[in-house]
């Protein structure tokens, strides 16, 4: 059996991830770097969706870069996480419990989009419903700034890889793909002895005109 980083695949529920006394890999306590710079930048702003957000670090982040910040997550546990987070900060953001394959049932349509290790869980099939639904409430001319695992991390653990190949194909309609630059994610994982692991960032627009 192959040894995993964060098992996928086989998690009987999201929650399960969250309700361990160990922190998820991915769950630092922390907003990740690359999305600090893009907020920095002043990118995550208007009415912005954080994809799989989580316990909430993403959304938090915009939300204090002054967003309007929504942020969707299946696991319920993550999301009530979140909003006590949000609540301890003084920070106004509103959480859901929600399916990412299924973003329009929220009603609502967003300027941009935060997606931190959600597009790498998806086999071929889901992935393609994804960006679907990434599209049903992504503004025109809005973009979406994704973070996925890289087909540059060495070894075979870990979520499924993704070459710059697989994400031009996936964003090939209805989208631009602005930019595709390495990048890296920070973990919690003491078994492979590293903070860090090597990930993708791609800025992505969505066809039309805002």
């Amino acid at each position: 059996m192959i040894p995993v980083l964060w098992d996928i695949v086989t998690t009987p529920s999201w929650d399960d991830s969250y309700a361990a006394s160990t922190p998820a890999p991915w769950d630092i306590g922390r907003p990740q770097p690359a999305f600090v710079r893009l907020a920095e930048q002043g990118l995550l702003t208007g009415r912005v969706l954080d994809a799989g957000c989580g316990t909430g670090e993403q959304t938090l982040l915009a939300a204090a870069h002054g967003a309007d910040a929504v942020g969707v997550d299946v696991s319920g546990l993550a999301v009530r996480r979140a909003r006590q987070k949000a609540a301890e900060r003084g920070l106004v953001a509103r959480f859901e419990v929600g399916d990412a394959l299924r973003l329009a049932d929220l009603g609502l349509t967003f300027d941009a989009i935060t997606d931190s290790g959600v597009f790498h869980v998806f086999d071929d099939e889901h992935r393609a419903r994804y960006v679907t639904s990434l599209a049903a409430v992504l503004r025109p001319g809005g973009r979406c700034y994704l973070a996925c695992f890289s087909d540059r991390q060495p070894g075979t653990w870990g979520p499924r890889r993704v070459s710059q190949d697989e994400l031009r194909t996936a964003f090939s309609h209805g989208w631009t793909v602005v930019a595709i630059e390495p990048e890296t994610f920070e973990v919690n994982e003491a078994r492979i002895g590293e903070l860090s692991v090597q990930a993708w960032l791609a800025v992505l627009e969505r066809a039309g005109q805002g």
